[in-house]
């Protein structure tokens, strides 16, 4: 009787922050709330003011290692920034990343590719898979957030054995109900 309680305590309270929380976060993940969910990254608010936030933080700089957030700055449709975190580099020029609410509005993508495009090679400017080919727009970035002191792991360039891939993952359950829970909340 006492776990049929809390389950039902549980699910009423989950019900709740569903219900307060602005559409747009209902429809599943922000970028920031996936990116901060999946590394030691925890940064709130959107996603343009991350770099900022992370000066004295975390490291920053401009060479991906898996498990880096890349940071991108805001334009004209995408005034709010937005993070990806880094899965593997492919090349000098190429890495793979997981992120959310780039594809598809709320959506999680698993091995998207990104390409360097900055006439400097420092990650300053990419260009991001969608759908099944490479997007066409340039988007500035201010570079990589790294998780935490002594936690960044330096990978040699053309590691990977991944295989950049365009998949939309569905979130489990367990997760969903977090995401929204801390959407609830804010970011």
């Amino acid at each position: 009787m006492g776990r049929t309680i809390k389950f039902l305590a549980l699910a009423a309270s989950l019900s709740a922050a569903l219900a307060a929380a602005p559409a747009e976060a209902r429809g599943g993940w922000q970028c920031v709330t996936y990116a901060r969910t999946i590394t030691d990254v925890s940064i709130r608010g959107n996603a343009n003011t991350w770099w900022g936030q992370a000066a004295g933080r975390y490291e920053r700089g401009k060479t991906p290692t898996p498990g880096a957030v890349l940071a991108f700055k805001s334009i004209p449709g995408m005034r709010a920034g937005h993070v990806a975190v880094v899965k593997d580099i492919v090349s000098d020029r190429e890495l793979v990343i997981d992120h959310a609410n780039w594809t598809r509005r709320g959506g999680v993508e698993h091995n998207a590719r990104v390409i360097d495009v900055s006439d400097a090679g420092d990650w300053s400017a990419v260009k991001v898979s969608f759908g099944n080919g490479m997007g066409s727009r340039v988007n500035p970035t201010f570079g990589f957030i790294y998780p935490a002191a002594g936690e960044r792991v330096a990978a040699p360039v053309y590691a990977s054995a991944v295989k950049p891939t365009h998949r939309l993952a569905p979130l489990g359950v367990e997760i969903a109900m977090l995401a929204r829970a801390e959407m609830a909340g804010g970011n």
